[in-house]
């Protein structure tokens, strides 16, 4: 019995520190879906009730992270980039610089911190990798990989979020010769580069998909969309996706086969269909209606739900086929995320509603305007433990939602 008492005791010592050392990840797993249930079936005619709202952030549009019971999340002050630390309960813990900010156009944080185990990796609008201790904001290293590489900035500035995936942490510096790149996410040496296809980046962050013997890292890069072995950095198939400024914002997602890649300022949106292990990938249908340009797409029970740039209706659509099902402009265009079989959608008119997900309808469940904050109404909420977190420039919200 105590030799069994021992074997247990080490298997969950051995599953808690796995479990500690998985990274966040921007957008609940970048395809948008919360595991939150239970929610709120409708919102009272004032909207959800506000629990707490910290307005000292200064200026962004990244989203808040949860990770070592505390909430993280970057933002600008002046022309400096800054981790802010708060409880749960919305007070600061802790504060600390991490760098020069974009502060040219539409100024502000952009990406999202990445936490692993005890260690904070954020990616500056200058392209600036920085990795701290994530509570006490003890720099570990800090590597620029537009002036290491080949690369150069763009129009509005880096905006991707790092994505980390074991020991590798991925960027698109977007040279010629070094277009894609892996680094040890303990030292930021480079492991493996990619050229890619020679574009520039394109404020896109990347996924890492699970394929039959394979992680396959996908991208938007200006004028493609690039497959790439995770592992050894070999471009494996590419697909040409232009539009007018070279602006891919929205990660690729992907389910059952399908990736599905949404540009706006006058593309649309493409799905391909991947070899199960990642190898090639065929176009099944394309759609130039559904032209979201940065509000991200939700694909849920085989039906993808997003709003438009040009075409500025919220729409649903069959994966399989590309088909509309329906289109509503009760809320104006903009972000969007879900859980609990529901969609919560955040406009650019500062509209924060809930609506029912299913290809029947649009069915509003509930509608509340953003008043606090500055700024454009462009961050990503995020659901946490029955709670939706919104960035708006200054200040964090905190809504009861459950």
């Amino acid at each position: 019995m105590k030799t069994k008492t021992i074997l247990f005791a080490t298997a969950l010592l051995f599953s808690m520190s796995v479990f500690a050392q998985q990274a966040t990840v921007w957008r609940g797993g970048t395809d948008g879906i919360y595991p939150d249930t239970d929610l709120l079936d409708t919102w009272p005619a004032e909207g959800p009730e506000i629990e707490w709202v910290f307005e000292e952030l200064g200026e962004g549009h990244s989203s808040p992270v949860f990770a070592l019971d505390h909430i993280f999340i970057s933002s600008m002050i002046e022309k400096d980039g800054y981790i802010f630390i708060l409880d749960k309960n919305g007070n600061e813990v802790k504060r600390y610089i991490y760098g020069e900010e974009f502060f040219e156009s539409y100024p502000g944080a952009r990406s999202t911190p990445v936490i692993v185990g005890d260690w904070l990796y954020i990616y500056s609008g200058k392209g600036e990798i920085y990795a701290f201790d994530a509570m006490e904001g003890k720099l570990r290293w800090k590597k620029n990989v537009l002036t290491d590489t080949d690369g150069e900035n763009i129009r509005w500035g880096v905006t991707e979020t790092l994505v980390v995936d074991g020991d590798l942490i991925f960027s698109s510096p977007g040279g010629k010769i070094k277009n894609v790149i892996a680094l040890n996410r303990m030292n930021g040496n480079e492991v493996w580069s990619s050229t890619g296809k020679g574009d520039l980046s394109a404020y896109c962050t990347p996924t890492i998909l699970e394929m039959e013997g394979r992680k396959l890292l996908v991208t938007m890069m200006a004028n493609h969309i690039l497959g790439i072995d995770a592992k050894s950095g070999e471009m494996l198939w590419n697909f040409h996706q232009p539009n007018k400024y070279s602006v891919h914002a929205n990660t690729p997602i992907y389910d059952n086969g399908l990736l599905v890649c949404t540009s706006g300022y006058g593309h649309g949106t493409v799905c391909l269909e991947l070899a199960a292990d990642g190898s090639s990938a065929k176009k099944v249908w394309f759609n130039e209606f559904l032209d979201d340009r940065m509000g991200g797409v939700v694909l849920l029970d085989g039906y993808l739900y997003a709003s438009g740039d040009k075409n500025r209706e919220w729409r649903c659509y069959d994966v399989n086929t590309g088909i509309e099902k329906w289109q509503s402009t009760e809320v104006g265009k903009g972000v969007i995320i879900a859980a609990d079989n529901k969609l919560f959608m955040y406009s650019d008119r500062g509209e924060l509603a809930m609506a029912n997900a299913t290809p029947e309808g649009f069915t509003l469940l509930g509608k509340t305007k953003v008043e606090k904050g500055t700024a454009q109404h462009w961050a990503h909420p995020v659901i946490n433990n029955g709670k939706l977190y919104l960035h708006h420039g200054n200040a964090l919200i905190s809504y009861k939602i459950k």
